[in-house]
């Protein structure tokens, strides 16, 4: 079967190191491993922050449209189109219309809908999410939060849970036990959820001075400065601010890790929280938004209420003064995701859920 895969936020070779670009070409792999032919249809960025540049959005997609009913009709259709995380700033603006003429099943993944966008002047821009959902022989939902959240939208939609899932090859050894208690995280430094999250966790390491911790942070961005400068009223020789990192030499990185501290301020799911718990780090999160669909309380790590600096505090004293609880913890979470969150389960997950939806 040949799939024409489409990404609207970031395309799989966008340049801007990104989860959603990673998710994106995990499931690109996903379905080559179970043996599709996948080609990605375009690089088409169909995304635009205000609501107002939609109709020039509008334009380009009409050209695209053009041009791959041109390529198809020539050289032929594919068998099934795949859009990846459809939303209201980036919709597909062109799988649904091309799956129409040329009489082809849609599938989506990680789409979501939101009615409250609706009445922040976003309104045209969900009624084409909304038409994709409702076209879709399967949405794939990596959370339950967002299965619930597209089932209120359209209720006749058809759902399927895919858990979020990463290649864990690179995690196959020398991670046999937990590292120490070294505090470690991996973000990109940028305004909003991001700095959120810095922004609390800085306020919780503050509230824990007579633990010995050290923090380890990868990762960069356009708020570089006034993210460090959060941690000001610490001492500096607790920080390793490493900056960004190849992706092919964060795993081994991430070796060094004893405890993976991030608050997931707004996190749709988090790759991240996967790759530290391969490396054997539990994790120190909130359960908030979709984190609670990649780290499991009581068994890989701690979640803690949202917005609760006090609780989430608690929760990295509990782990780094608890040996026993850091390795067992650490340990669950590193077969947790190997056994359970690992490409080839969710390759074959992927291919039966499509065989389902297409019979």
């Amino acid at each position: 079967m040949k799939i024409a895969f489409y990404a609207p936020l970031k395309a799989p070779d966008h340049p801007v190191p990104s989860g959603d670009r990673e998710m994106g070409r995990l499931l690109i792999r996903a379905l080559e491993t179970a043996g599709f032919r996948v080609s990605v249809a375009s690089t088409l960025r169909a995304f635009t922050p205000e609501p107002d540049l939609m109709p020039k959005l509008r334009q380009a997609a009409d050209a695209e449209k053009a041009r791959l009913m041109q390529v198809w009709t020539q050289t032929g259709k594919p068998d099934l189109w795949f859009t990846y995380h459809p939303y209201y700033k980036a919709p597909d603006l062109l799988g649904p219309d091309l799956a129409r003429h040329f009489d082809i099943p849609y599938v989506t993944a990680e789409a979501s809908y939101s009615p409250r966008r609706d009445r922040q002047g976003w309104a045209a821009a969900q009624a084409w999410v909304r038409d994709a959902i409702t076209l879709a022989r399967l949405n794939l939902c990596f959370t339950d939060r967002d299965r619930d959240g597209l089932g209120r939208a359209v209720p006749g939609g058809r759902f399927a849970s895919l858990v979020p899932f990463i290649d864990t090859a690179a995690f196959a050894d020398g991670f046999a036990e937990p590292a120490g208690r070294n505090l470690m995280t991996v973000a990109m430094m940028r305004k909003g959820d991001k700095f959120a999250s810095f922004t609390m966790l800085a306020k919780a390491l503050a509230l824990l001075p007579d633990l010995p911790w050290h923090l380890s942070v990868i990762g960069d961005g356009p708020v570089r400065r006034e993210t460090i400068a959060l941690f000001a009223g610490l001492p500096r020789e607790r920080f390793d601010w490493r900056g960004e990192l190849a992706p092919d030499a964060v795993p081994s990185a991430l070796r060094k890790g004893g405890i993976y501290v991030w608050p997931g301020c707004g996190e749709a799911y988090g790759l991240a929280y996967l790759e530290a718990q391969a490396a054997g780090m539990p994790v120190v999160a909130q359960a908030t938004a979709g984190v609670p669909a990649v780290v499991e309380h009581g068994r890989t790590g701690l979640l803690t209420p949202d917005g609760d600096v006090a609780a989430y505090a608690a929760a990295i004293r509990d782990l780094f003064s608890d040996d026993a609880k850091r390795k067992a913890y650490g340990q669950a979470a590193r077969s947790f995701v190997l056994d359970e969150r690992a490409l080839a389960p969710a390759s074959r997950r992927l291919a039966q859920l499509l065989k389902d939806a297409l019979a």
